[in-house]
């Protein structure tokens, strides 16, 4: 499925990777900050989210690191790419 399926439907978490300096300037509403060097330490926090995981972050480079850790772990997760493109998305679903 999608990111734009999966959000359309509620379905899954929004995790942005991106520092907690750069979610502060400007995020998803909803989405939950991990800073993507802190993934390893926050792993049994990110197991208890909503699957599948939506990584963001301002590129898509981070969030595909993330995504390629998490994968290794079991998870199911996705690369959103950058924020503001899933934030469109997050604002469709709210017109």
């Amino acid at each position: 499925m999608s990111v734009q399926e999966l959000i359309s439907k509620g379905e899954g978490s929004i995790v942005d990777v991106r520092s907690h300096l750069e979610f502060s300037g400007g995020h998803i509403a909803g989405s939950i900050n991990i800073p993507l060097d802190k993934i390893n330490e926050r792993l049994e926090e990110i197991k208890s989210l909503n699957k599948p995981l939506i990584l963001v972050c301002a590129s898509g480079n981070r969030s595909a690191m993330a995504e390629g850790f998490l994968k290794d772990q079991g998870l199911d997760c996705l690369n959103g790419g950058s924020w503001l493109s899933v934030n469109y998305f997050v604002s469709l679903k709210e017109a």
